[in-house]
């Protein structure tokens, strides 16, 4: 069982120490050129700012690893990943790498991560129970970490937006491994919280430092990793749908990402400022406003996920149309065009048909 003063000191640790490490890797990314510059088609800030501040979260979360020291038979593939995941978050910032070298470095860390054992070995379904995967598990697995970076990646448009939804989603995977009775969980979610949050207070609107795919990439791949130590190893209905819940607005706005490119007949890589945070602000929102309104939304998904991770079938069933809901009113506010919303909600209508004939049996 966990010490709770130990949580405390770590939380303590590492928030303080990404607080106060941060002016310096500002420092260093302008020394460095790792820069953010303005363009209008993709980025909404003024002038120059450092980027690199990922660097900061994960200063952090190593002061906290270092003084929990968290044991677990894959914490060295987990740690190489994560140096893989920063090593190629950090690189891209400053030298702007190819998608394709980007992919790489994700894939990598992917599978190292795998080669230790850790895998999605199974999943709950509604009346099938468990089913174990096999092989299909590290095709999987490798999918889950590469979109679970690319995720948070794209929702690092606004100032404290990617860093603000991250810990929303820790915290609610935090509260269910303290539910579960996850001690790795709750180690990993303690320190990465506490990084993210010293981090926040410089990169809040006005952000004087933004994360880069450094951060981007590592709270991506933390946040998966972390779902696979414990989430995916629930045996709660819906099991697998959980962790996808915990980041429902970054894989949300990725996936209307990829519909939106498709129709316009555009690379996945392609930038744009439609995402969801953009068009909040299309919508007359404020910069500031926007950016809470997806943490509401991030909160609420995250505490739909505490439910559902507990919950029987019915109730599961109940929770799955709230949280149906909540994608409509997120399409809603914004602003997204019907025909990039109609292959979504033609799916939704066909889920509500299938749970209305479940309820009725």
């Amino acid at each position: 069982m966990w010490n709770i003063s130990e949580l405390v000191v770590a939380f303590i640790l590492s928030a303080t120490t990404a607080l106060l490490v941060t002016p310096i890797i500002s420092r260093l990314a302008i020394k460095f050129n790792a820069v953010d510059k303005p363009d209008t088609n993709r980025k909404s800030h003024n002038g120059i700012k450092p980027s690199l501040g990922g660097l900061s979260i994960f200063i952090g979360a190593a002061v906290g690893f270092i003084y929990l020291q968290p044991v677990n038979v894959h914490m060295t593939a987990i740690t190489i990943g994560a140096l893989i995941m920063i090593i190629t978050g950090m690189l891209d910032d400053i030298f702007d790498l190819k998608p394709l070298y980007k992919l790489a470095g994700q894939i990598s860390a992917a599978v190292v991560v795998v080669s230790s054992g850790l895998v999605i070995e199974k999943l709950t379904l509604p009346f099938m129970g468990t089913v174990y995967i096999d092989n299909f598990g590290i095709i999987l697995t490798i999918l889950w970490i590469v979109a679970a970076s690319n995720a948070i990646n794209l929702i690092d448009g606004l100032d404290g937006l990617a860093a603000g939804v991250s810990g929303i989603g820790l915290a609610s995977i935090l509260i269910m491994g303290i539910m579960d009775y996850r001690i790795i969980v709750v180690y990993l979610t303690t320190i990465l919280i506490g990084g993210c949050i010293g981090f926040l207070f410089h990169n809040f609107y006005p952000a004087k430092i933004f994360m880069g795919d450094t951060g981007a990439l590592f709270l991506g791949y933390s946040i998966a990793v972390i779902s696979m130590l414990g989430l995916f190893k629930n045996v709660a209905f819906f099991s697998f749908i959980v962790p996808i819940i915990v980041i429902a607005v970054p894989v949300f706005d990725t996936l209307l990402a990829i519909i939106r490119r498709a129709i316009n007949k555009q690379g996945i890589a392609t930038a744009d400022r439609n995402h969801i945070h953009y068009q909040l602000i299309k919508a007359g929102y404020s910069h500031r406003a926007a950016v809470l309104i997806i943490y509401g939304f991030s909160a609420f998904f995250g505490s739909m996920a505490i439910v559902f991770n507990s919950t029987r079938l019915l109730t599961s069933l109940f929770i799955f149309l709230f949280i149906i809901l909540g994608i409509q009113l997120i399409a809603e506010l914004a602003g997204v065009t019907v025909s990039q919303r109609r292959p979504i909600m033609d799916s939704i209508q066909k889920i509500k048909g299938v749970i209305k004939a479940k309820q009725r049996l």
